[in-house]
């Protein structure tokens, strides 16, 4: 097995790529547009949660030391949540009170109603209880001072529920990067035009468009740019005043692919071409710098497998870094699957097999993944229902059903 001395493997690729994408700048939102955006700095409470002593349970408000067992105590109001009983509990009496409501002054526990009998005003208590029972004491949940959120949290339901009970209404975030799609080729036509001879549709744009906003970025597709310097030139000159260029297209070693030498032009470094993987070898990373900002301009292969696949591994980690994702966590998770049936491997190169990966019907914590019927660079079908990428080492025996492999989880399954 021999593999060409220029192309890396994919970890390496992935690490260059990984090491020069860092969390963008930092913008501030309220709240109901920050789902999903990634915190930029911690956030300490000014507030006590809850802010005051309340109950747990439907029940009686009562001073723990008034309490005997069998003994009745009169019942002197009841306190609603939202009506605080604004007097302190007399002596050897009970308020009823529901869950969530503020205890009343002097009460220091709570009876649950199943525990007490209650008839002509009076209650009587199967238990004594102890000081605290059934409490919610001011400030268990959050204290004033304390960091409820750190740098680098995903603001879910649960954060932003927090961050509005401790009356952080504005948040600071990364802000989500720009991103510039272009696709090259003298053969494509856009998806509102019928092809002639020689011709086919754009898909790559609308694949890779749905991947972006997918993956957290704000996506265009600009003009197809046709196999020409001039206006290649003038494409990616334009493209390249967004945060991350993807083009798919023209990196190979064609007569017509350019793509390579026009990014040089440009101005753009080249930190690797050519990657050891099936299907997307033919992949181009660089940076370009403009007035104090850099750009991530990444030539995925023209082929549809390819340059999603390549989006997947590549690109996808890469945004997720730019939204402040720790680099730990960028990547799609990777879980160990089974083969329902045999996989002939590539006898040099990894193959990132397309598969469907569902969880086995008497065993849910086991991954079974079923390769999609056509695996060719060129074949969309095999896009279709795909939801993980077997990696399957370079090597010469056909691999059994049963097999067990690493796949990257695209979806949850």
């Amino acid at each position: 097995m021999t593999v060409e001395r220029s192309m890396l493997s994919w970890q390496k690729a992935r690490e260059l790529i990984l090491e020069q994408s860092s969390p963008l700048g930092v913008e501030t939102l309220e709240l109901s547009s920050a789902i999903d955006r990634v915190l930029a700095s911690d956030v300490v409470s000014s507030r006590l949660l809850p802010p005051w002593d309340n109950s747990a349970m439907d029940g009686y408000a009562v001073r723990a030391h008034d309490v005997m067992e069998g003994q009745s105590l009169p019942v002197v109001g009841t306190i609603a949540a939202g009506h605080p009983w604004k007097q302190p509990l007399p002596e050897r009496s009970v308020l009823r009170i529901m869950t969530g409501a503020q205890l009343p002054s002097g009460a220091d526990a709570v009876i649950m109603r199943e525990e007490a009998s209650e008839h002509d005003g009076q209650v009587s208590f199967r238990k004594v209880p102890r000081p605290g029972q059934h409490v919610r004491q001011a400030g268990e949940d959050v204290r004033v001072g304390s960091t409820v959120l750190c740098a680098g949290a995903v603001l879910g339901p649960g954060e932003l529920g927090l961050l509005s009970a401790i009356g952080k209404l504005i948040v600071p975030v990364h802000r989500r990067p720009s991103v510039a799609i272009v696709s090259t080729g003298d053969e494509l036509v856009t998806a509102d035009e019928s092809p002639g001879d020689g011709q086919i549709v754009n898909s790559n744009a609308h694949s890779l468009l749905a991947l972006v906003h997918r993956s957290g970025g704000m996506g265009r597709i600009l003009p197809i740019a046709r196999d020409h310097k001039d206006e290649l030139a003038r494409t990616f000159r334009e493209a390249f005043s967004a945060d991350v260029v993807i083009s798919s297209g023209g990196v190979s070693v064609g007569d017509f692919d350019y793509v390579k030498e026009i990014f040089t032009s440009l101005g753009a470094k080249e930190h690797f071409f050519r990657v050891a993987m099936k299907p997307g070898k033919p992949l181009v990373f660089s940076t370009v710098e403009q007035q104090g900002r850099k750009s991530l301009v990444f030539g995925l292969p023209g082929n549809p497998a390819s340059s999603l696949v390549s989006f997947e591994l590549f690109v996808y980690p890469a945004l997720r870094r730019l939204l402040g994702h720790p680099t730990t966590l960028s990547a799609h998770p990777v879980a160990q699957v089974r083969l329902t049936e045999p996989l002939r491997p590539d006898r040099e190169r990894t193959h990132f097999t397309r598969a469907m990966v569902t969880r086995s019907a008497t065993s849910p914590f086991e991954l079974w993944a079923k390769p999609l019927a056509a695996q060719g660079s060129g074949m969309l079908s095999s896009l279709v229902g795909m939801n993980a990428l077997i990696e399957v080492p370079p090597g010469e025996a056909t691999l059994p059903v049963g097999s067990e492999l690493s796949a990257n989880l695209l979806t949850a399954v």
